[in-house]
């Protein structure tokens, strides 16, 4: 082989395994009408929790808004849709009745300290590596099945939050 030969395969490799790597992190994305779900996760919970939360990303890559309005999960009793609001200088989770707006060309995250969904009524708690399938129910595209990663995220805003929540 003489060495432009072999500056090709290697750069050749290299690029395909970057096009593999790249594919491989888009892989956790669920598409249902004009709606991208990117990167569904949880984090893990202790044994005695009963409440945990999800996070993810949903574009809208259509013409009209739609509306995120709720969820079913085989790893929970029941799903609600969640905001953070401060409350007398306390920061509490409550549901949104009316769910969550995406607008059209827009990127609404759902993230600890923010909006959020709530799975209520836990069957077991999450250990890190743990996939969780659920689905997530829209006004207009409908349902989509998508899957949790639970992991950590060091970087969260509020950690303790969901352990005291009540239900209302």
């Amino acid at each position: 082989m003489t060495a432009i030969v072999r500056v090709i395969f290697v750069f050749v490799v290299f690029v395909a395994a970057a096009v593999f790597a790249a594919s491989g992190a888009t892989a956790h994305e669920f598409k249902v009408g004009a709606l991208d779900i990117g990167h569904p996760w949880s984090r893990p919970t202790p044994k005695d929790a009963n409440v945990a939360g999800g996070y993810l990303t949903i574009t809208n890559k259509g013409k009209t808004a739609d509306r995120l309005i709720g969820g079913d999960s085989p790893a929970a009793s029941q799903i609600e849709v969640h905001e953070m609001v401060d409350v007398d200088g306390m920061t509490k989770t409550r549901p949104l009745a009316n769910g969550i707006e995406i607008k059209p060309g827009k990127t609404v995250e759902l993230k600890p300290g923010s909006l959020r969904i709530v799975l209520l009524g836990l069957k077991e708690p999450f250990q890190i590596g743990q996939k969780i399938k659920g689905t997530l129910v829209f006004e207009k595209a409908g349902p989509v099945e998508i899957v949790y990663n639970v992991e950590e995220n060091p970087g969260a805003a509020v950690s303790g939050v969901m352990q005291q929540h009540k239900h209302h």
